[in-house]
């Protein structure tokens, strides 16, 4: 079985921002990879940098000319500008051998039904603009230093209603362009 590129949720109450992008990967320039772009399929460009543990596996295993599925934690602070940091490659065809992949990406993608440009944010809903349609959703990292305070708002386009704001929700989002929209949301936890 291929694991899918966005993992169940491991507790009610997991925050978190990921999602799945086909692009190709330019750098920047050819002596450091970890910054550059990725272009989709439509000609967007969208501000990228790859986290270090992926680094080795560009190097050796991926052909930066040609697309693949990058699975990607969101960052934007408005609604117009969004920016990626790659965490993986999912390429179950290429990458995983000894698997019976009879299918491509795009068809074991709708089997877990995902697709193209689908994120899973899970967090506090702490603004919510209806006239404007924008939402601000607060993630916590999981980072093991409490000290450090690793949250991070993602903006989001799309309605809401405002008896949820504080309430923790799982939203499930499409990215178009460089903005991600809001398609769906469950309340986890009311206020």
């Amino acid at each position: 079985m291929t694991d899918n590129p966005i993992q169940k949720v491991s507790n009610e109450l997991q925050y978190r921002a990921i999602g799945i992008v086909n692009g190709i990967y330019k750098p920047l320039n050819n002596e450091n990879i970890n910054k550059g772009q990725i272009i989709d399929k439509n000609g967007t460009i969208l501000d990228t940098v790859v986290l270090g543990k992926t680094i080795p596996l560009i190097k050796k295993y991926i052909d930066l000319n040609n697309y693949h599925y990058w699975v990607v934690y969101p960052r934007n602070k408005n609604t117009s500008r969004l920016h990626l940091q790659i965490n993986g490659i999912w390429d179950p065809q290429n990458l995983n051998k000894g698997s019976d992949n009879s299918k491509d990406n795009d068809a074991l993608l709708n089997v877990m039904n995902l697709q193209d440009n689908f994120f899973s944010i899970r967090g506090k809903l702490i603004y919510v603009n209806s006239q404007e349609k924008e939402i601000i959703v607060k993630i916590c990292s999981s980072n093991k230093n409490k000290n450090q305070n690793n949250s991070f708002k993602i903006f989001l386009k799309g309605e809401i209603s405002m008896d949820i704001l504080n309430s923790f929700v799982s939203l499930e989002t499409l990215r178009n362009g460089n903005a991600l929209t809001l398609t769906s949301y469950e309340v986890i936890k009311k206020k």
